[in-house]
């Protein structure tokens, strides 16, 4: 017998089987923390929005549909728990979706959002100091655009799942993440730059002090 189906795992523990839903909790305990972890900022806090996400598909379980895919129901119910943690500590200051998950096997960082000048989502981890300017870069991006981009490019999902997410229309994805991949580029493409000018800064300041 094959590996059971995340919507198998759910009917069989809609049917009693309570091993059922340890396992589908299992198998999403490193990637929706990793998920939540970028869209709060902590990794205290996306353990805590982890457990309220699984409680809520405990009690809406019968409300699932088996016919359809269950993760972009999940990580709809993730998303709105997410916005409302944000919304109840709106007196924070936002933190980075693109915080790093201390301790992550893989080491992934946020992938290349131009296809260009950044390794693609296959290649080994950015180094430090990119990495670092991706992070700013990102974090300084409107809230709906760093979303769109954490699903899109992070999390791989198609366009339809996106809109299941987000719950909004495929056409409002389409463009919106068309406008974050333009700021995004825009923003980075002057980040580089300041960056070059800092460091060229330092290495004439060193020459001169020798």
């Amino acid at each position: 017998m094959g590996e059971r189906t995340d919507e198998n795992l759910l009917q069989d523990y809609l049917d009693g089987d309570r091993d059922a839903f340890k396992e589908l909790l299992g198998r999403y305990s490193q990637e929706l923390v990793h998920f939540l972890t970028r869209f709060l900022g902590s990794r205290a806090a996306a353990e805590d929005v982890f457990q309220e996400t699984f409680l809520q598909v405990h009690q809406s379980a019968e409300t699932f549909d088996t016919s359809r895919r269950f993760k972009p129901w999940l990580f709809t119910i993730a998303a709105n728990k997410a916005r409302d943690y944000h919304r109840k500590h709106s007196r924070r200051k936002t933190m980075s979706l693109s915080a790093q998950v201390s301790d992550d096997e893989d080491g992934q960082q946020f992938v290349d959002l131009m296809e260009a000048d950044l390794p693609s989502p296959d290649s080994p981890v950015l180094d430090a100091e990119r990495s670092r300017l991706v992070k700013q870069v990102v974090d300084e991006m409107p809230s709906h655009l760093r979303e769109i981009l954490l699903l899109s490019y992070f999390q791989k999902m198609s366009y339809q799942q996106i809109a299941e997410v987000l719950e909004i229309p495929l056409g409002t994805v389409k463009s919106r993440l068309h406008t974050a991949v333009a700021t995004f580029a825009s923003a980075w493409k002057a980040a580089r730059q300041k960056d070059r000018v800092h460091d060229s800064r330092e290495r004439g300041g060193d020459e001169f002090n020798e």
